[in-house]
């Protein structure tokens, strides 16, 4: 008869059961299986299992953690490189796009003199375009507010005409990449021309003044009389 078992198990083959408390898939405790009608009852777990479970459980939790702060740290190295990436590109072609600024002003005034023409008119035509493509931007108009974030004043006046201080002439235009300035628009600045009497005096203003009240006022001599 042993001879037979023995055969039966060699082809079946080994059985293995899984007796362990914590399912390493979802990692919970997992539940005692119903026991078959007329077999023993499961003997409760003893002080040693559930400081068992209690230990895996913890390291369990522990682990979890530390991929979670790994995930996250490796999410924000890659936005780092990316914002890097992307602040190095835009400085190199900063760079490259401020050399070729005099050549832009050269075209823009041989425009302004209608010498702009033949070959050369399609040779800057196609260089505006290319630098407008990298992202070079022109700014600069007359009659904008004056702003000195992007405003350079060259030129200072007073106009009746402006109710602000305004950029009435450009005398060289600004550029920028994004939100980079790469120079500032050269203007000339007008103010509003206001009431003149609040205004400070010069030195000789005001000894002018002041002779002419001493010369309009009748002279005061102070006697010891009695």
């Amino acid at each position: 008869m042993t001879g037979r078992r023995d055969d039966a198990e060699e082809r079946e083959g080994p059985v293995i059961r899984d007796k362990r408390r914590i399912d390493p898939t979802t990692g919970k405790v997992r539940e005692p299986a119903t026991p078959a009608p007329g077999a023993p009852a499961p003997s409760a777990p003893s002080a040693t299992d559930s400081e068992e479970i209690t230990d895996l459980t913890k390291q369990l939790s522990e682990r979890t953690a530390d991929l979670q702060r790994l995930q996250a740290e490796y999410s924000n190295y890659r936005k780092r490189v990316d914002r890097d990436r992307v602040a190095v590109r835009e400085q190199a072609l900063a760079n490259v796009l401020s050399e070729l600024l005099p050549v832009l002003d050269d075209i823009g005034r041989a425009r302004d003199h209608d010498e702009l023409n033949g070959g050369f008119k399609q040779v800057a035509e196609a260089l505006e375009g290319t630098v407008s493509k990298l992202g070079l931007q022109r700014f600069g108009a007359p009659g904008e507010p004056f702003d000195p974030n992007v405003h350079e004043a060259l030129m200072h006046s007073y106009s009746a005409e402006v109710s602000e201080p305004t950029a009435v002439q450009i005398l060289q235009p600004g550029y920028g990449i994004g939100e980079r300035i790469l120079r500032p628009a050269r203007v000339a600045v007008a103010e509003p021309s206001g009431d003149t009497e609040g205004e400070a005096e010069t030195p000789a203003e005001a000894e002018t003044q002041a002779e002419t009240q001493a010369e309009a006022e009748p002279d005061v001599q102070a006697t010891d009389e009695d």
